[in-house]
């Protein structure tokens, strides 16, 4: 079983914001990536098919595949890049609170992805009152 991240979507409101911020990078010849100061202790599970969620305004929304791991530099000064597959893939929203960083997500703890027709056409406000209503 993969382990994926899950980790906020600061400065981003909506998923549509985050395909067209990795449309940007594709168009600079760069895989979409994301810098954090730590490297993942369990970097090799992660990229062994595990995926970074994104939390969205308090919703956990969508997910990418990451595809490597990298550590630059040493000591203080290191910085780790997760480089992410440029498709966003949507998921049933899941409402997570606040915190700082990433945090490990364990499979079966995920949630589910959504089918593109699922997805479809409907607004994410929409989607978010469904879910919080339990219809979803």
């Amino acid at each position: 079983m993969a382990l994926h991240l899950i980790k906020l979507c600061v400065g981003i409101s909506k998923v549509e914001q985050l395909e067209a911020e990795g449309r940007a990078a594709r168009g600079l010849n760069h895989p979409p990536f994301v810098r954090t100061r730590m490297t993942p202790k369990r970097a090799a599970e992660i990229e062994d098919g595990g995926s970074l969620y994104w939390v969205i305004k308090g919703v956990v929304s969508c997910r990418q595949q990451v595809l490597e791991i990298l550590t630059h530099g040493e000591g203080p000064n290191a910085w780790c890049e997760i480089r992410l597959d440029p498709e966003v893939i949507r998921t049933a929203p899941l409402g997570r609170k606040p915190f700082q960083g990433w945090r490990y997500l364990e499979a079966r703890d995920a949630p589910a992805d959504l089918s593109r027709a699922d997805a479809q056409g409907l607004p994410e406000d929409l989607v978010r009152e469904l879910r919080e209503i339990g219809a979803w």
